[in-house]
């Protein structure tokens, strides 16, 4: 038994076709939604991810605005910018691409991002919205993650989901939404101990730790979901998950592929979550 593939790139095109329906349904209306990127400085993984978001938002027809800022932007200047953008009526997603330099504080900059725009479900009141099952802009990782497994047929109530990672952008807020799916929930992180025999509790494992095949088919129960979320390059330049892939696809029912797995789905769900702050203006 080899396991069925979840591919990301497939569930976010055909997503992608309805949302540029919706969106060419509502510029009949006489407005589109728009979204604003900031980006500062030249970290080229950050100009990439900019670059794919900025094309993503033109193939479904949002309007698309990209800040691109120098490395020397004052905090200050930052913040000024968001305050205009939260004022102005044509934007309804902020997104400032992480990671910031040094002298800016995330935590300042994300908290300065209006809740109703914050697209990337990073403010701590959508991050509380979340908690307690309230509407709001979920994570877009974690969003796409449950969507992904939804997309099978596969059910979450009742199962046990371990988590490998605790970080606040994947990790935490995964749980928590399946947890609010209804299943159990365990957290493994670096001072687990005993990683394995839990993790080979899991119906649905979720691997988020950034460390490249960490996760061997030792670590699987047969016929458990498995969902890579990590995006790792190695020295000969190919990339890799932080699941080995060949062991895991012959223990795991359902598995998903790195490149082509969560990825595509995060920025989809950026887009989802954009149009939805405009219909909310719109009502």
């Amino acid at each position: 038994m080899t396991a069925e593939l979840i591919s990301g790139k497939e569930l976010a095109q055909q997503k992608r076709e309805d949302m540029k329906a919706e969106v060419e349904q509502l510029a009949r209306t006489g407005a589109v939604p728009g979204l604003a990127v900031i980006l500062i400085g030249e970290d080229p993984a950050s100009q990439s991810y900019v670059k794919a978001k900025e094309k993503a938002c033109n193939n479904i027809g949002i309007h698309s605005v990209v800040q691109r800022l120098p490395e020397a932007t004052t905090e200050q200047e930052l913040l000024a910018e968001i305050d205009r953008l939260n004022e102005d009526e044509t934007i309804h997603g902020i997104l400032v691409q992480l990671p910031l330099p040094d002298h800016i504080s995330e935590k300042a900059v994300i908290e300065s991002i209006s809740p109703e725009k914050d697209v990337d479900g990073f403010h701590p009141i959508n991050i509380g919205r979340m908690m307690i099952g309230e509407e709001g802009f979920l994570p877009c990782t974690p969003f796409g993650i449950v969507e992904m497994i939804k997309s099978k047929g596969i059910e979450i109530s009742g199962k046990h989901v371990v988590v490998i990672g605790r970080s606040n952008i994947v990790g935490k807020p995964v749980g928590q939404l399946l947890l609010n799916e209804h299943a159990t929930v365990t957290y493994c992180h670096s001072r687990t101990k005993n990683m394995k025999e839990l993790t080979k509790q899991a119906d649905i494992l979720i691997v988020a730790v950034g460390i490249a095949n960490f996760v061997g088919s030792d670590y699987i129960k047969d016929d458990a979901v498995v969902i890579d979320v990590g995006v790792n390059r190695l020295d000969n330049g190919k990339l890799c998950g932080d699941v080995k892939f060949d062991e895991a696809k012959e223990v795991a029912s359902y598995l998903t592929p790195v490149p082509g797995g969560v990825g595509p789905m995060t920025i989809t769900m950026l887009l989802h979550n954009t149009i939805q702050s405009f219909k909310r203006t719109q009502k």
